[in-house]
């Protein structure tokens, strides 16, 4: 069966035999993974389209065991000659978790709309990239069904508190009444409490719409990260590389 579709390529992987190996974001059938066989199309005047963070038309064969590009023509492409390395870590990174939480075969037009949405506002640098990761991270699981109770304390039902705490394994959130120490949690303050609440009720097209202090910021996304992680129960190389980039000037120059 043939079908077409728009798509992101999230991975390039070149094999054996002048083969690819392609990971797709596609709004139509989740997250699938396409060999490449086509030497017109892996040609260097035609790669493009088939290059991660590539937005492409795609004419794809749904075989029995494989999918398979047969056609591929980019419509735009992401960071095609950024230098920002910040900003590609973390678009790689929102790639990968795409590919860990996406499955196969089921429309995911939410998810592809707010990945585009979020790739984005990466590329043109207008909001800092911990937003854009932190935001991510909550609105995909959210998306995925995995959204926690944040609309009030869990036991008494205050809706805020001066510090709120978040309880990553259950979800839920306490107010400092409430709370008596549970393992892991995270605080909150007022700030950090709205953009979590925003980051999963907001309409898509104002998801990013907000500003925040750099503190605020810390407590939602250390909160946005380890749930995520924590539903995932996985880690990224993608994700460890953009914390060296963030936490170790010397890095920079030793990877440039």
């Amino acid at each position: 069966m043939k079908f077409n579709t728009k798509g992101l390529i999230l991975t390039s992987k070149t094999l054996k035999g002048d083969q690819r190996l392609v990971t797709v974001m596609t709004g139509t059938h989740g997250v699938i993974r396409c060999f490449i066989k086509n030497r017109k199309l892996l040609s260097v005047s035609r790669s493009n389209a088939i290059q991660p963070l590539a937005y492409s038309r795609l004419s794809v064969y749904s075989g029995r065991d494989a999918y398979i590009i047969d056609e591929a023509d980019c419509i735009f492409s992401f960071f095609e000659t950024s230098t920002e390395l910040e900003a590609l870590a973390v678009a790689q990174y929102l790639c990968e978790l795409c590919m860990y939480t996406v499955p196969d075969g089921v429309a995911s037009q939410e998810i592809m709309s707010l990945l585009m949405n979020s790739l984005y506002v990466l590329s043109k640098h207008s909001k800092p990239e911990l937003m854009v990761k932190s935001v991510f991270e909550m609105r995909l699981m959210a998306l995925s069904g995995m959204t926690p109770d944040i609309l009030a304390c869990k036991d008494c039902g205050a809706y805020e508190d001066e510090t709120m705490y978040f309880l990553i394994d259950k979800g839920e959130l306490q107010c400092s009444s409430c709370y008596h120490g549970a393992p892991g949690a995270c605080s909150l303050n007022r700030g950090a409490l709205y953009v979590l609440r925003h980051s999963i009720l907001a309409e898509p097209k104002r998801i990013f719409s907000f500003s925040t202090s750099d503190e605020t910021l810390a407590q939602f996304a250390d909160c946005a990260e380890r749930y995520a992680l924590s539903k995932i129960e996985r880690t990224f190389n993608s994700l460890e590389y953009y914390k060296k980039l963030i936490n170790r000037p010397e890095f920079i120059k030793k990877e440039q």
